[in-house]
């Protein structure tokens, strides 16, 4: 499978599960690839979904403003709201793995469980669309979690993981507003090691009404500094 896109609006999936590789005798590890960096790009990146309100909402937003994002669901989210995450998929935006649910406890006790919960989801994914990611997000991310055993683990099982270089902030526990997340992600995109490739983590399931409010003045000032907007795949820079 060739893999080397120069475009990085398309997003990238595959047809086959790693069940029906491994039957079909097919490879499932990930090819060395080549980041694609290019231009001044920005990801628009929303875990924990999809929900049934602020989902819709925000896929409004990218559709109003001519913009493509990633949502990495949850395989729990997925099955409750099946009608949201195939509109993700329709209006072309990429979907990433974000295991089942969501549980440090069970996720991360070794690689194993880690591709466990990533396999259960992808089944999910495929059940509902027809094609699995080969992009996640581990939750909480890979600091505090990942040892050194799950990086060649993932290659094996042909996935890649980015993790992120903006933070909206908008899972903090001190209930922040939207113009919080706006400054946030304003003042971040500053910084030098977002200049050519910025990767900003917000959320789009329950509770994240202000998340949704200030989405648009956060398109507004991207576009303002001159970014464009790409989706994550296996080409997508990593963050750091």
């Amino acid at each position: 499978m060739n893999l080397q896109l120069t475009d990085p609006t398309i997003p990238v999936y595959d047809k086959y599960t790693l069940s029906e590789r491994r039957a079909k005798g097919l490879t499932t590890t990930m090819p060395d690839l080549t980041p694609y960096k290019e231009g001044k790009v920005v990801y628009l990146t929303f875990d924990d979904g999809p929900d049934e309100k602020n989902t819709p909402a925000i896929l409004d937003i990218l559709k109003e403003n001519g913009v493509q994002a990633t949502f990495y669901v949850t395989g729990q989210h997925a099955e409750l709201h099946p009608d949201v995450l195939q509109r993700i998929y329709a209006e072309h935006h990429a979907i990433g793995n974000h295991s089942y649910d969501h549980d440090y406890k069970k996720l991360y006790v070794s690689p194993e469980t880690f591709l466990s919960e990533m396999e259960r989801t992808d089944e999910i994914i495929h059940g509902i669309l027809g094609v699995r990611p080969l992009i996640l997000r581990a939750p909480g991310g890979v600091i505090g979690h990942f040892t050194k055993a799950y990086d060649p683990a993932l290659k094996a099982s042909g996935y890649v993981e980015h993790d992120w270089n903006v933070s909206s902030a908008d899972a903090a526990p001190n209930h922040p507003v939207a113009q919080d997340f706006i400054d946030n992600i304003d003042s971040q995109t500053d910084k030098p090691v977002a200049a050519h490739a910025a990767i900003i983590l917000m959320h789009c399931s329950e509770g994240h009404e202000e998340t949704v409010k200030a989405l648009p003045e956060i398109i507004r000032i991207l576009k303002a500094k001159g970014y464009t907007f790409g989706v994550i795949t296996p080409m997508t820079p990593q963050p750091w």
